[in-house]
């Protein structure tokens, strides 16, 4: 089996796939955390393993950045290769005072300024949420590892570098920070009938931009974030 992006075989990914965006990483988790780690996958550059993890069958792969990035990387894998969960472990910008540089953000819902969703022609807007077991399951296993985290909505953008706004505008309807890739990801979710979450570290602080993380940090040291999705795969 193989689709236009992927060229693993059937049976080569785990159930459950973890998914940052960064394809190097992808191949630091895999390095550091699994056993007996296997490339299955490396189509431009996207880089995905399948090892062990305290001896689960875990998969790692990345998504690359975007909605329509991990928009098609998702939909293969729960399509395709029978993935039954994903879990995003990626970066995000806080707009929230209670967050730091290093703080979990766990993406309860997930709001945008994307068109994705309008591919299923609703007579209406529909609200991209993770899976409640999930988030349930994060939320304890930061409590029992002493790690600070927040539960709450994510703004997944379109854009990057905005012309006319920052984005904290969103911060007055309580929103915790800012990504890319979220929204996608629950609604692929949502229409396949699986799981998925978006566990974010903050690299950046729109409130503390005296605190924000390099790209080497961004890419090695958010282990907390790490081994949280580990656990809950």
């Amino acid at each position: 089996m193989s689709t236009p992006h992927i060229t693993a075989k059937e049976g080569d990914f785990a159930k459950t796939v973890l998914m940052p965006g960064d394809p190097l990483r992808a191949k630091f988790i895999a390095e550091h955390y699994l056993e007996d780690a296997v490339l299955v996958n490396n189509v431009r550059g996207i880089q995905g393993y399948t090892g062990y993890y305290k001896g689960k069958r875990v998969s790692v792969m990345a998504s690359g950045m975007g909605q329509p990035s991990i928009g098609i990387y998702s939909y293969e894998l729960y399509h395709f290769y029978g993935v039954e969960s994903i879990i995003r472990v990626g970066s995000c910008g806080a707009f929230d005072r209670d967050l730091h540089v290093k703080d979990l953000v766990i993406a309860m819902g997930a709001c945008t300024n994307g068109n994705y969703a309008s591919q299923y022609r609703l007579p209406g807007t529909f609200c991209p949420i993770a899976d409640f077991g999930l988030v349930r399951d994060a939320v304890e296993l930061c409590e029992k590892k002493g790690v600070r985290y927040k539960v709450g909505n994510i703004f997944s953008s379109d854009t990057f570098y905005n012309d006319s706004s920052d984005g904290m505008e969103w911060a007055k309807m309580g929103v915790l920070g800012v990504e890319m890739e979220s929204a996608a990801l629950y609604c692929n979710a949502a229409r396949a009938g699986k799981k998925a979450l978006c566990i974010c570290t903050v690299s950046d602080s729109f409130v503390y931009p005296e605190e924000n993380a390099s790209a080497e940090e961004r890419q090695t040291s958010f282990t907390a974030m790490m081994e949280i999705a580990l656990e809950l795969a």
